[in-house]
This record gives C-alpha cells, structure tokens and sequence, in this order.
C-alpha cells in the first residue's frame, strides 16, 4: 500500500524534525529529549514543546534535543520503542498523544522523568495517583477529550444543520475506544443524534470502507482522537471530500477538513515544556501538579464548506476562534 497525501507529508515532517547529532563539545551539556507517541509523527503538540523550550531561552541543539519514536498507528509497538529509548539512556521521555504511550514509558523505566502531553483521565487510567501528586517519575499535561466530545458533537450538529446521522470509524482493538465510544453514545443520545458505528481491525479496512461511504449513510463524519490505524488520516483523505466532518484537532481542519474542536494542542505543548523546564532545573516530577488545558478553540474551514456546498449558520461561526478561508496547507 502506498502512501497518502497525508501520511506522505507526517513522515516527511518527522524525517525533518529528527534532531541531527550535536557538534563534538555539546555532548556533555546537551539534554537528550525523546518523544514517544502512536502518531504517524511530530505531532503539533510536540511542535509546541519544542516551541516552548525555546521561548524559555533554551536553544536547540546547543542546551537540548528532541529526537521522535512513532509507531504509525500501531500502540503494540509502544513498549518495545519504551525499552529502546531507556536503553540509548536519554535524559527525558515525552510520552505523547494517548495513556498508551504513557503505559508504555512507565512500564519501561522508574527513573527517567516522563512528562506526559494528552491522555484523557490520567487518573482513571491508572497513569497517576492524584492531579495535584502525581507520584514516580511522571508528570505533564492531560487533554481531558473525553469531557469534551458532548460539545464537539454539538458544535458538529449547530455547523451542519442537517446532521442526523453521524459515522464514528474507530480501531475495536484499542483499548482506549471503549471510554470514547460511551462518552460518543452517550452525546448522540442526549443530542438526539443517530450514531453509525463502524469497528475496524486492520488498516486496510477503513481506507476502504471511508471511500465508499454513501449518500445517506452518514450526514457526518466524527474522526477518533486516537491514531490507530491512520483512520482520523483516511478520513481526511477519502471522507472530506464529500461528507462534512469533525475532528479534535486543527491539524486536520487546516489540510481540508470541515471543523475541529478541542484544546489547543501547540499551546499544551508550551505547558509541557514549562514541567520540562522545571524537571531540567532539579523539580521532581512527582512533585509538580499535572496541569488541564487552558485554552480551547473550535475551527471552521468555509473553503472545504463551500466546495461541500454547505452554508455554515452564523451563529457557529461567531464561536470559532478561528476561520479558515484559503486552501489545505
């Protein structure tokens, strides 16, 4: 199978980021920074950390690097990616994106700080004690999605005012799907929304299944938080060409999708990397509260309406804190 416009342009994003080795003399003082994440690649909230720890005065490849384990859609491979980077004995593990990650890097070391950035419910998932001490080697910043999708799948229902029927493609093998697909039920049915499930298990099955949606199937197309199986990728590629869709984050709106919602993910990167700064000027993780977004933003991009030949409501435009009117990126 050959690669997407989408996953092209990740990788070639991540091929690029990949932090070059330092000059001889750099070494000793260097901080060897290494993200952990499921994504196809730097993801904005990466960019972000990197961002962020050179608004604080840190310089790349002089006082830090930040290097990116991705396993393309695949949370099996998070644990043995873990086990490599204890063994290469970085400085810093950044576990990205989803508690897989976070799983993954506490189960491979109790001694490297980890700083988390995503991941619902630290919590409930057993990824923390409490917000305000954490304990271990952990810290960082949690997204709380979950809480958010009743809003997005009203934002999704006030945009598109013809929306009844709303397809949710998910990975059944996630253990993450379960929590997300209750809080998606439950919303639908508050909202009074037909939710369209649609489990996939192999990534074959949602590049195919996306392009064939039919008139009348689906009014809507919701994409998982999740990467697994590139699915939120198919749906960019295949379902925004012709159903309207939503996502959690800008990343996707700003290449061709409909809308997204959900906290600002470039700037909970600029949080994490305050917890980096601190962890790197001797705090203890376990001792530094896990902090919430503060900042959330729904985006509407009026090109991909038009060409779907929708009239965004005013009413949901005048909530959007951003407006995209040109071309994907």
């Amino acid at each position: 199978m050959t690669l997407g416009p989408l996953r092209a342009l990740v990788v070639a994003l991540a091929c690029a980021w990949l932090t070059a080795a330092p000059a001889e003399g750099q070494r000793a003082s260097l901080v060897r920074i290494r993200a952990l994440t499921e994504a196809w690649g730097p993801t904005t909230l990466l960019v972000g950390l990197r961002d962020g720890l050179q608004e604080l005065g840190y310089r790349e490849d002089r006082d830090f690097s930040i290097g990116v384990r991705f396993t393309q859609g695949d949370p099996t491979e998070l644990p043995a990616a873990a086990r490599d980077l204890v063994k290469l004995g970085v400085d810093l593990i950044v576990a990205a994106d989803t508690s897989n990650a976070i799983k993954a890097a506490q189960a491979a070391t109790d001694r490297i700080p980890i700083v988390f950035v995503g991941g619902s419910d630290p919590v409930e998932s057993g990824v923390i004690k409490t917000f305000a001490r954490p304990g271990g080697n952990v810290t960082g910043v949690a997204d709380i999605d979950v809480e958010l999708v009743p809003k997005r799948m009203e934002l999704f229902r006030e945009i598109v005012p013809a929306l009844k029927r709303v397809l949710l493609p998910y990975d059944a093998q996630n253990p993450l799907a379960a929590t997300l697909l209750r809080a998606h039920r439950d919303a639908a049915r508050r909202l009074g929304l037909v939710l369209v499930e649609r489990p996939f298990r192999s990534q074959e099955e949602p590049q195919g299944a996306l392009a064939g949606v039919r008139k009348g199937e689906a009014d809507g197309i919701l994409s998982p938080r999740l990467h697994s199986l590139n699915i939120p990728g198919f749906i960019l590629e295949l379902g925004a060409k012709a159903t309207p869709t939503m996502f959690h984050s800008s990343f996707y709106v700003e290449r061709g999708g409909l809308a997204s919602y959900g906290a600002d993910r470039h700037e909970m990167g600029r949080q994490a990397a305050r917890l980096v700064a601190k962890i790197l000027k001797g705090a203890k993780p376990a001792d530094l509260p896990v902090e919430q977004p503060n900042t959330f933003e729904l985006v509407v991009n009026l090109r991909t309406a038009k060409a779907l030949g929708l009239t965004v409501p005013e009413s949901a435009l005048l909530q959007a804190g951003r407006i995209i009117h040109d071309g994907p990126r």
